[in-house]
């Protein structure tokens, strides 16, 4: 698929759940969050049907989020149908790392599980090596269970694990090289993001944004000049920088400071109500679960498709003001 302004769409992001066991706050508010009903979220099979079919349209990669998506019942028994759609070249999942290190029946725990069931990529969020900054970033005091995840996750073999860290003025600048050098310690691969404003509006601000050029300098000032590899791609928008004298590579999303930062998005999002998003940074979404429950066709569905993407934009909207209508916990990581 490709939209009207070149965009190639081969990636579809699919949130599973709305809920989670940490309350991070530019995800999620401080005020009570109103879970959907279990009739409100899309079953497994309602997804693995929309997969199967976007397939169909050149869907090669899927994600799954979530909020958090392990806590969603039977969602290995789920992922290992999803890695048997033969279409698929890659599948993986966005997770905080807490549950990775809970025991499985028949395996030594759920990293090992997923591995199993043919996830290959995980994605696993973690801002600050210091416990208890990790504790009041998340709202839980689970910072071990995560190092424990992180560790079940190197064991189970995985083809790739990515430390997602989400850079905020005055709490990540002293975090920067405890982090680089925790991913290099354990073959990581480290992203840096950029604060955006997918909770409320009031989670961006300019004493709490840091651009992802100035936590670059900072690490710069330590390391030396950090290397920007072209070569180097993964399937999101993150420019990757080698660091002297070491094989390894971080990298930077800056989605707020990079003019260019939309021009090669190649995503859709299916939020777990049942929502289809062209793109993360704008307020349009289309009702897919309406036509999958009123009995759409496999046409239909892909006529529906491909309808959203003509409306993808050219751009987000993030630096234009944003308003987030709903929050990220509902939208997917």
């Amino acid at each position: 698929m490709q939209d009207k302004h070149g965009h190639r769409i081969s990636y579809l992001r699919v949130s599973i759940t709305d809920r989670c066991n940490e309350r991070c706050g530019y995800c999620m508010p401080a005020e009570l969050q109103e879970w959907l009903p279990r009739e409100g979220v899309l079953t497994y099979e309602e997804i693995l049907r929309v997969i199967d079919i976007a397939t169909q349209l050149g869907i090669t990669k899927v994600r799954v989020t979530g909020g958090e998506p392990l806590t969603r019942r039977d969602v290995v028994p789920f992922l290992k149908k999803l890695c048997g759609i033969k279409a698929l070249r890659d599948v993986g999942l966005s997770t905080n790392g807490t549950l990775l290190s809970r025991a499985v029946p028949g395996f030594r725990n759920t990293a090992e599980a997923l591995f199993a069931a043919g996830i290959k990529t995980v994605n696993i969020s973690l801002d600050t090596l210091d416990p208890s900054s990790y504790a009041a970033a998340t709202g839980r005091d689970y910072f071990d269970r995560v190092i424990d995840g992180i560790d079940a996750a190197r064991q189970a073999g995985f083809e790739r694990i990515k430390i997602n860290a989400v850079l905020m003025r005055g709490r990540s600048e002293e975090q920067l090289l405890p982090l680089v050098e925790f991913a290099h310690k354990n073959d990581l691969l480290l992203r840096f993001i950029e604060l955006m404003p997918v909770s409320i509006s009031d989670v961006l601000s300019e004493s709490s944004f840091l651009p992802v050029a100035e936590a670059r300098r900072g690490l710069e000032e330590v390391l030396g000049n950090l290397e920007r590899r072209e070569d180097f791609r993964t399937n999101g928008p993150a420019s990757y920088f080698k660091v002297p004298g070491r094989d390894q590579l971080v990298g930077f999303i800056g989605a707020m400071t990079n003019p260019r930062f939309c021009e090669s998005c190649n995503k859709l999002r299916l939020t777990c109500d049942g929502k289809l998003r062209p793109c993360l940074g704008s307020h349009l979404e289309f009702d897919l679960m309406k036509e999958l429950r009123a009995g759409a066709s496999d046409s239909e569905v892909i006529e529906f498709i491909e309808r959203v993407v003509e409306r993808k934009p050219m751009e987000h909207d993030f630096r234009e003001n944003y308003q987030p209508g709903r929050k990220m916990i509902a939208i997917g990581g």
